[in-house]
């Protein structure tokens, strides 16, 4: 099964089966492209259009009105740059924003965003992790969505 169509599930029908398939794929290629570097200690894959999370690790919950704020960093970085990204009950300090990619810092934790054409992977690491592990394992997994057209 490849992951070309991530669609949204139609209720009572074929479609659940697949989509359960899907996310299921989602959550196995989150762990093992994210969650085993042992560098990420949360993440998320969320689907743009909707602000649907897709996949996301144990005791990862994000709410609509929290991706759309992420979402909304991407919009203006020179502003994200300057103001930082208020997340999780935290202000992080931004280290880099651009039209793909923002990483923030907050004390000795840190959140990297990386949008693709209809993706937002995002994960979190904290102290004794290291930051550019999880940045490397988060941008590769975006690296392989941009190549699915994704």
């Amino acid at each position: 099964m490849d992951l070309d169509d991530l669609g949204s599930t139609k209720v009572g029908s074929d479609m659940d089966v697949v989509d359960a398939v899907k996310m299921n794929q989602l959550q196995n290629l989150l762990h093992d492209s994210l969650i085993a570097t042992d560098h990420v200690h949360h993440c998320a894959i969320i689907r743009r259009k909707d602000c649907n999370v897709r996949a996301s690790s144990v005791g990862f919950n994000l709410h609509h009105d929290q991706v759309q704020m992420l979402l909304d960093a991407f919009k203006n970085p020179p502003q994200t740059r300057e103001e930082g990204i208020y997340f999780d009950d935290q202000q992080y300090k931004c280290v880099r924003a651009d039209k793909n990619s923002i990483y923030g810092k907050c004390d000795k934790r840190g959140l990297i965003l990386v949008k693709t054409q209809s993706m937002l992977i995002v994960a979190t690491y904290t102290e004794n992790m290291f930051p550019s592990v999880c940045v490397e394992a988060v941008e590769k997994l975006a690296d392989y969505f941009k190549e699915k057209g994704k």
